[in-house]
Protein backbone atom coordinates (compact mmCIF):
# COMPACT_ATOMS: atom_id res chain seq x y z
CA UNK A 1 0.00 0.00 0.00
CA UNK A 2 1.64 3.14 -1.42
CA UNK A 3 0.02 5.67 1.62
CA UNK A 4 1.57 8.79 -0.28
CA UNK A 5 0.26 7.80 -4.17
CA UNK A 6 -3.06 7.34 -1.70
CA UNK A 7 -2.89 10.68 -0.23
CA UNK A 8 -2.69 12.48 -3.49
CA UNK A 9 -6.11 11.25 -4.48
CA UNK A 10 -7.66 13.07 -1.18
CA UNK A 11 -7.06 16.42 -1.85
CA UNK A 12 -8.37 16.83 1.90
CA UNK A 13 -4.97 15.86 2.91
CA UNK A 14 -2.65 18.35 1.09
CA UNK A 15 -4.51 20.86 3.24
CA UNK A 16 -4.95 19.27 6.78
CA UNK A 17 -4.11 16.41 9.53
CA UNK A 18 -7.36 14.59 9.06
CA UNK A 19 -7.90 12.44 11.92
CA UNK A 20 -12.15 13.16 12.08
CA UNK A 21 -13.11 9.89 9.30
CA UNK A 22 -15.26 8.47 12.23
CA UNK A 23 -17.58 10.94 11.93
CA UNK A 24 -17.57 11.72 8.31
CA UNK A 25 -14.30 10.91 5.45
CA UNK A 26 -12.76 13.06 3.17
CA UNK A 27 -13.88 12.02 -0.26
CA UNK A 28 -10.96 10.55 -3.15
CA UNK A 29 -11.02 12.24 -6.28
CA UNK A 30 -12.81 9.91 -8.05
CA UNK A 31 -15.74 9.23 -5.87
CA UNK A 32 -16.81 13.31 -6.17
CA UNK A 33 -16.23 13.24 -9.96
CA UNK A 34 -18.43 9.79 -10.39
CA UNK A 35 -21.26 11.83 -8.57
CA UNK A 36 -20.42 14.78 -11.07
CA UNK A 37 -20.38 12.87 -13.97
CA UNK A 38 -24.00 11.43 -13.04
CA UNK A 39 -25.15 14.50 -12.33
CA UNK A 40 -23.81 15.79 -15.94
CA UNK A 41 -25.68 13.06 -17.54
CA UNK A 42 -28.78 14.31 -15.74
CA UNK A 43 -28.43 17.26 -17.08
CA UNK A 44 -27.54 16.59 -20.32
CA UNK A 45 -29.85 13.90 -21.34
CA UNK A 46 -33.04 14.03 -19.04
CA UNK A 47 -33.34 12.40 -15.43
CA UNK A 48 -35.47 9.77 -16.65
CA UNK A 49 -35.32 9.86 -20.12
CA UNK A 50 -35.14 6.07 -21.43
CA UNK A 51 -31.14 5.82 -21.57
CA UNK A 52 -30.90 7.84 -18.42
CA UNK A 53 -33.37 6.26 -16.21
CA UNK A 54 -32.03 2.30 -17.84
CA UNK A 55 -28.48 3.57 -16.68
CA UNK A 56 -29.49 4.74 -13.13
CA UNK A 57 -31.17 1.36 -12.26
CA UNK A 58 -28.17 -0.19 -13.31
CA UNK A 59 -26.11 1.92 -10.77
CA UNK A 60 -28.13 1.31 -8.25
CA UNK A 61 -27.81 -2.87 -9.26
CA UNK A 62 -24.17 -2.52 -8.90
CA UNK A 63 -24.09 -0.51 -5.98
CA UNK A 64 -25.81 -3.34 -4.32
CA UNK A 65 -23.97 -6.34 -5.41
CA UNK A 66 -20.77 -3.87 -4.60
CA UNK A 67 -21.83 -3.97 -0.84
CA UNK A 68 -22.69 -7.44 -1.04
CA UNK A 69 -19.31 -8.28 -1.79
CA UNK A 70 -17.69 -5.80 0.65
CA UNK A 71 -20.12 -8.12 3.47
CA UNK A 72 -19.82 -11.08 2.12
CA UNK A 73 -23.08 -12.08 1.45
CA UNK A 74 -25.81 -12.71 -1.14
CA UNK A 75 -27.17 -9.33 -2.86
CA UNK A 76 -30.87 -9.98 -2.06
CA UNK A 77 -29.52 -10.14 1.44
CA UNK A 78 -28.94 -6.11 0.80
CA UNK A 79 -30.80 -2.58 0.76
CA UNK A 80 -28.97 0.97 0.35
CA UNK A 81 -30.14 3.09 2.68
CA UNK A 82 -29.28 6.48 3.29
CA UNK A 83 -27.37 6.31 6.76
CA UNK A 84 -26.61 3.77 9.28
CA UNK A 85 -29.55 4.65 11.56
CA UNK A 86 -31.69 4.46 8.43
CA UNK A 87 -30.91 0.67 8.47
CA UNK A 88 -31.01 0.59 11.83
CA UNK A 89 -34.66 2.12 12.32
CA UNK A 90 -35.95 0.10 9.36
CA UNK A 91 -35.25 -3.28 11.49
CA UNK A 92 -35.91 -2.27 15.03
CA UNK A 93 -39.66 -0.72 13.97
CA UNK A 94 -40.07 -3.34 11.06
CA UNK A 95 -40.42 -6.45 14.23
CA UNK A 96 -43.11 -8.03 16.21
CA UNK A 97 -41.94 -6.56 19.58
CA UNK A 98 -44.07 -7.91 23.25
CA UNK A 99 -44.02 -6.47 26.36
CA UNK A 100 -41.61 -7.40 28.08
CA UNK A 101 -39.17 -8.56 25.58
CA UNK A 102 -35.97 -7.30 26.30
CA UNK A 103 -33.29 -5.35 24.64
CA UNK A 104 -29.34 -5.86 25.57
CA UNK A 105 -27.13 -2.82 24.72
CA UNK A 106 -24.45 -0.80 26.66
CA UNK A 107 -23.18 2.29 27.97
CA UNK A 108 -20.93 3.07 25.26
CA UNK A 109 -23.07 3.04 22.35
CA UNK A 110 -24.37 5.86 19.99
CA UNK A 111 -27.89 7.51 20.62
CA UNK A 112 -28.58 6.00 17.53
CA UNK A 113 -28.51 2.67 18.76
CA UNK A 114 -29.96 3.76 22.37
CA UNK A 115 -32.74 5.97 21.18
CA UNK A 116 -34.42 3.36 19.01
CA UNK A 117 -33.90 0.83 21.80
CA UNK A 118 -35.68 3.28 24.26
CA UNK A 119 -38.65 4.20 21.44
CA UNK A 120 -39.26 0.28 21.49
CA UNK A 121 -39.88 0.69 25.20
CA UNK A 122 -42.58 3.09 25.32
CA UNK A 123 -44.17 1.71 21.95
CA UNK A 124 -44.27 -1.99 23.25
CA UNK A 125 -43.19 -2.11 26.45
CA UNK A 126 -39.89 -3.70 26.12
CA UNK A 127 -37.21 -3.69 28.64
CA UNK A 128 -33.49 -2.36 27.83
CA UNK A 129 -31.28 -2.88 29.81
CA UNK A 130 -28.50 -0.95 29.37
CA UNK A 131 -25.15 -2.70 30.65
CA UNK A 132 -22.04 -0.45 31.82
CA UNK A 133 -19.03 -1.49 30.14
CA UNK A 134 -15.87 0.22 30.85
CA UNK A 135 -14.09 1.89 27.88
CA UNK A 136 -11.10 0.18 27.82
CA UNK A 137 -12.40 -2.87 29.10
CA UNK A 138 -11.22 -6.31 27.62
CA UNK A 139 -13.02 -8.96 25.50
CA UNK A 140 -13.32 -11.30 28.08
CA UNK A 141 -14.80 -8.81 30.31
CA UNK A 142 -17.46 -7.77 27.99
CA UNK A 143 -18.59 -11.39 27.17
CA UNK A 144 -18.80 -12.03 30.99
CA UNK A 145 -21.04 -8.77 31.25
CA UNK A 146 -23.04 -9.29 28.45
CA UNK A 147 -23.54 -13.21 29.65
CA UNK A 148 -24.50 -11.76 32.94
CA UNK A 149 -27.12 -9.58 31.32
CA UNK A 150 -29.43 -12.27 29.15
CA UNK A 151 -32.03 -14.08 30.62
CA UNK A 152 -35.02 -15.49 29.36
CA UNK A 153 -37.09 -12.80 28.19
CA UNK A 154 -33.76 -11.57 25.90
CA UNK A 155 -34.92 -10.60 22.73
CA UNK A 156 -32.46 -8.68 21.35
CA UNK A 157 -28.25 -7.83 21.52
CA UNK A 158 -27.53 -4.61 19.90
CA UNK A 159 -24.42 -2.90 19.66
CA UNK A 160 -22.18 -1.42 17.95
CA UNK A 161 -19.46 -4.01 16.24
CA UNK A 162 -16.72 -0.81 17.19
CA UNK A 163 -17.93 1.63 19.82
CA UNK A 164 -17.92 5.42 18.15
CA UNK A 165 -16.81 6.79 21.85
CA UNK A 166 -13.55 5.03 22.39
CA UNK A 167 -13.12 2.09 19.08
CA UNK A 168 -13.36 -0.73 21.11
CA UNK A 169 -14.24 -3.62 18.84
CA UNK A 170 -17.00 -6.06 20.68
CA UNK A 171 -16.13 -10.00 20.72
CA UNK A 172 -19.27 -10.20 18.22
CA UNK A 173 -18.86 -13.49 17.02
CA UNK A 174 -18.23 -14.39 20.95
CA UNK A 175 -21.74 -13.02 21.94
CA UNK A 176 -23.33 -14.22 18.85
CA UNK A 177 -22.41 -17.87 20.62
CA UNK A 178 -23.78 -16.73 23.77
CA UNK A 179 -27.19 -16.17 21.88
CA UNK A 180 -27.65 -19.16 20.14
CA UNK A 181 -30.22 -21.24 20.20
CA UNK A 182 -31.97 -18.85 21.91
CA UNK A 183 -34.48 -17.11 19.99
CA UNK A 184 -32.19 -13.63 20.22
CA UNK A 185 -31.75 -11.53 17.37
CA UNK A 186 -28.61 -9.66 16.56
CA UNK A 187 -28.66 -6.32 15.32
CA UNK A 188 -25.18 -4.72 15.00
CA UNK A 189 -24.73 -0.96 14.21
CA UNK A 190 -21.88 -1.22 11.68
CA UNK A 191 -21.16 2.61 11.08
CA UNK A 192 -17.66 2.52 12.19
CA UNK A 193 -16.90 -0.82 10.31
CA UNK A 194 -16.92 -0.59 6.95
CA UNK A 195 -13.85 0.37 4.84
CA UNK A 196 -11.96 0.44 8.50
CA UNK A 197 -11.92 -3.91 8.85
CA UNK A 198 -12.64 -6.86 6.72
CA UNK A 199 -16.46 -8.10 7.36
CA UNK A 200 -18.05 -11.35 6.82
CA UNK A 201 -21.42 -11.43 8.03
CA UNK A 202 -22.18 -14.99 7.91
CA UNK A 203 -19.06 -15.45 9.92
CA UNK A 204 -20.03 -12.93 12.15
CA UNK A 205 -23.80 -14.84 12.66
CA UNK A 206 -25.83 -11.82 12.98
CA UNK A 207 -28.95 -11.54 11.58
CA UNK A 208 -29.21 -7.46 10.85
CA UNK A 209 -25.95 -5.23 10.12
CA UNK A 210 -26.39 -1.52 9.24
CA UNK A 211 -23.45 0.60 7.59
CA UNK A 212 -22.93 3.93 6.78
CA UNK A 213 -21.20 5.25 3.48
CA UNK A 214 -19.54 8.60 4.65
CA UNK A 215 -17.31 7.10 7.35
CA UNK A 216 -14.48 4.96 6.87
CA UNK A 217 -16.08 4.15 3.05
CA UNK A 218 -15.04 7.98 2.18
CA UNK A 219 -18.41 8.07 0.02
CA UNK A 220 -20.62 10.65 0.25
CA UNK A 221 -23.54 11.79 2.67
CA UNK A 222 -26.61 10.21 2.20
CA UNK A 223 -25.42 6.84 1.78
CA UNK A 224 -25.64 3.65 3.49
CA UNK A 225 -26.81 0.19 3.33
CA UNK A 226 -28.75 -2.70 5.63
CA UNK A 227 -28.02 -6.67 5.56
CA UNK A 228 -30.86 -8.90 6.54
CA UNK A 229 -30.45 -12.85 6.89
CA UNK A 230 -31.97 -14.51 4.33
CA UNK A 231 -34.81 -16.45 6.59
CA UNK A 232 -35.18 -12.96 9.22
CA UNK A 233 -36.29 -10.97 5.99
CA UNK A 234 -40.12 -12.27 6.32
CA UNK A 235 -39.69 -10.95 9.98
CA UNK A 236 -39.41 -7.58 9.50
CA UNK A 237 -42.40 -5.50 8.14
CA UNK A 238 -41.64 -2.19 5.88
CA UNK A 239 -42.40 0.80 8.30
CA UNK A 240 -42.81 3.07 4.88
CA UNK A 241 -44.42 1.03 2.00
CA UNK A 242 -44.45 2.11 -1.57
CA UNK A 243 -45.46 -0.06 -4.78
CA UNK A 244 -42.32 -2.50 -3.85
CA UNK A 245 -43.65 -3.78 -0.44
CA UNK A 246 -46.54 -5.93 -2.61
CA UNK A 247 -46.25 -8.05 -5.58
CA UNK A 248 -49.33 -7.23 -7.33
CA UNK A 249 -51.41 -3.96 -6.88
CA UNK A 250 -53.71 -4.00 -10.31
CA UNK A 251 -57.14 -4.39 -8.28
CA UNK A 252 -57.48 -1.11 -6.71
CA UNK A 253 -58.90 -3.16 -3.35
CA UNK A 254 -57.17 -6.17 -3.09
CA UNK A 255 -53.20 -5.94 -2.93
CA UNK A 256 -50.12 -9.38 -1.96
CA UNK A 257 -47.98 -7.86 0.11
CA UNK A 258 -43.94 -8.23 -0.85
CA UNK A 259 -42.89 -10.41 2.47
CA UNK A 260 -39.89 -12.16 1.68
CA UNK A 261 -37.34 -9.56 -0.69
CA UNK A 262 -35.61 -7.12 0.26
CA UNK A 263 -37.18 -4.66 -2.14
CA UNK A 264 -40.25 -3.91 0.06
CA UNK A 265 -38.20 -1.69 1.70
CA UNK A 266 -37.88 0.96 -0.94
CA UNK A 267 -39.05 4.30 -1.25
CA UNK A 268 -40.00 5.55 -4.83
CA UNK A 269 -37.38 8.50 -5.26
CA UNK A 270 -33.33 7.22 -4.76
CA UNK A 271 -30.30 9.73 -6.00
CA UNK A 272 -28.33 7.77 -8.55
CA UNK A 273 -25.48 10.50 -8.63
CA UNK A 274 -25.06 9.36 -4.74
CA UNK A 275 -25.35 6.07 -5.33
CA UNK A 276 -23.05 6.17 -8.37
CA UNK A 277 -20.19 7.71 -5.60
CA UNK A 278 -21.02 4.88 -3.03
CA UNK A 279 -19.99 2.57 -6.17
CA UNK A 280 -16.83 4.15 -7.03
CA UNK A 281 -15.79 4.62 -2.77
CA UNK A 282 -15.92 0.79 -2.44
CA UNK A 283 -14.17 -0.30 -5.79
CA UNK A 284 -11.61 2.29 -4.27
CA UNK A 285 -11.33 1.05 -0.77
CA UNK A 286 -11.39 -2.55 -1.91
CA UNK A 287 -8.60 -2.28 -4.46
CA UNK A 288 -6.41 -1.00 -1.46
CA UNK A 289 -7.67 -4.04 0.13
CA UNK A 290 -9.19 -4.25 3.39
CA UNK A 291 -6.60 -6.74 5.43
CA UNK A 292 -3.79 -4.03 4.52
CA UNK A 293 -6.26 -0.74 6.23
CA UNK A 294 -7.00 -2.85 9.01
CA UNK A 295 -3.52 -3.65 9.41
CA UNK A 296 -2.40 -0.13 8.99
CA UNK A 297 -5.33 1.36 11.14
CA UNK A 298 -3.91 -0.66 13.89
CA UNK A 299 -0.60 0.14 13.58
CA UNK A 300 -1.09 3.88 14.24
CA UNK A 301 -3.00 3.49 16.77
CA UNK A 302 -0.55 1.38 18.55
CA UNK A 303 2.18 3.86 18.14
CA UNK A 304 -0.45 6.73 18.96
CA UNK A 305 -1.43 4.99 22.45
CA UNK A 306 1.91 3.85 23.31
CA UNK A 307 3.47 8.06 22.57
CA UNK A 308 -0.09 8.91 24.77
CA UNK A 309 0.76 6.49 27.28
CA UNK A 310 4.21 8.02 28.15
CA UNK A 311 2.71 11.22 28.18
CA UNK A 312 2.29 12.91 31.74
CA UNK A 313 -1.44 13.78 32.31
CA UNK A 314 -2.74 11.87 29.45
CA UNK A 315 -5.45 8.99 29.92
CA UNK A 316 -5.57 6.56 27.12
CA UNK A 317 -9.91 5.70 27.26
CA UNK A 318 -9.43 3.28 24.48
CA UNK A 319 -8.47 -0.98 25.13
CA UNK A 320 -5.10 -1.65 24.83
CA UNK A 321 -5.51 -5.25 23.38
CA UNK A 322 -5.04 -6.10 20.20
CA UNK A 323 -8.27 -7.93 19.61
CA UNK A 324 -10.47 -4.90 20.92
CA UNK A 325 -8.43 -2.16 19.19
CA UNK A 326 -9.52 -0.17 16.29
CA UNK A 327 -8.42 2.86 14.18
CA UNK A 328 -10.68 5.29 16.94
CA UNK A 329 -8.32 6.49 19.76
CA UNK A 330 -10.20 8.10 22.87
CA UNK A 331 -8.01 10.18 25.54
CA UNK A 332 -8.56 12.68 28.11
CA UNK A 333 -5.79 15.44 29.31
CA UNK A 334 -5.83 16.53 32.84
CA UNK A 335 -7.32 20.19 33.12
CA UNK A 336 -8.07 20.31 29.53
CA UNK A 337 -11.77 20.36 28.72
CA UNK A 338 -12.15 18.28 25.65
CA UNK A 339 -13.83 21.01 23.39
CA UNK A 340 -11.16 23.35 24.19
CA UNK A 341 -8.58 20.82 22.65
CA UNK A 342 -10.48 19.68 19.81
CA UNK A 343 -10.71 23.80 18.97
CA UNK A 344 -6.98 24.33 19.94
CA UNK A 345 -5.77 21.40 17.97
CA UNK A 346 -7.61 22.78 15.01
CA UNK A 347 -6.64 26.52 15.66
CA UNK A 348 -2.70 25.71 16.30
CA UNK A 349 -2.41 23.05 14.47
CA UNK A 350 -4.72 21.86 11.93
CA UNK A 351 -5.73 18.85 13.37
CA UNK A 352 -9.37 17.82 12.79
CA UNK A 353 -10.25 15.70 15.55
CA UNK A 354 -13.69 15.60 17.79
CA UNK A 355 -15.32 15.91 21.27
CA UNK A 356 -17.22 12.77 22.71
CA UNK A 357 -19.77 13.17 25.42
CA UNK A 358 -19.44 10.43 27.05
CA UNK A 359 -17.40 9.24 28.11
CA UNK A 360 -16.57 13.12 27.94
CA UNK A 361 -13.10 12.85 26.13
CA UNK A 362 -11.23 13.45 22.73
CA UNK A 363 -11.46 11.05 19.52
CA UNK A 364 -9.14 10.54 16.43
CA UNK A 365 -10.04 8.66 13.87
CA UNK A 366 -6.36 6.89 12.02
CA UNK A 367 -7.01 5.32 8.30
CA UNK A 368 -5.30 4.31 5.55
CA UNK A 369 -4.51 8.13 4.34
CA UNK A 370 -2.96 8.72 7.64
CA UNK A 371 0.86 8.70 8.65
CA UNK A 372 3.43 7.80 11.41
CA UNK A 373 4.44 11.78 10.89
CA UNK A 374 0.72 13.06 11.26
CA UNK A 375 0.67 10.53 14.77
CA UNK A 376 3.93 12.50 15.83
CA UNK A 377 2.49 15.77 15.09
CA UNK A 378 -0.99 14.97 17.45
CA UNK A 379 1.58 13.79 20.05
CA UNK A 380 3.57 16.86 20.14
CA UNK A 381 0.06 18.89 20.35
CA UNK A 382 -1.56 17.24 22.56
CA UNK A 383 1.82 17.15 24.93
CA UNK A 384 2.05 20.57 24.48
CA UNK A 385 -1.55 21.05 25.77
CA UNK A 386 -1.02 18.52 28.47
CA UNK A 387 1.65 21.19 30.10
Amino acid sequence: MDVNQLREQIPTCQKMIYMNTGWSGPSPISVVDAIKERLDVEMNDGPVSFEVNESGKEITVRARAAVAELLHVSPEEVCLTSNTTDGLNTVMNGLPWKAGDEIITCTLEHSSVLIPSYFQRQRHGVVVKVIPIAPNEGADGVLEQIAAGISDRTRMVFLSHVEYSCGMRMPVKEIRELTKGKGIWMLLDGAQTAGHIALDMYDIGCDFYSIAGQKWLLGPEGTGALYIRKDMIPQVEPIKVAGRAVLSHDDPYEFEPNTTSMDKFLITSTSAPLRAGMLETIRFIQDIGLEQIETHNLSLASSLKVALLETPGVEVLSPLESRASSGLVSFTIRGVEPDHAVSHLWEHHRIVARQVAYPLCIRVSLHFFNTEEEVNSVVKAVRELAR
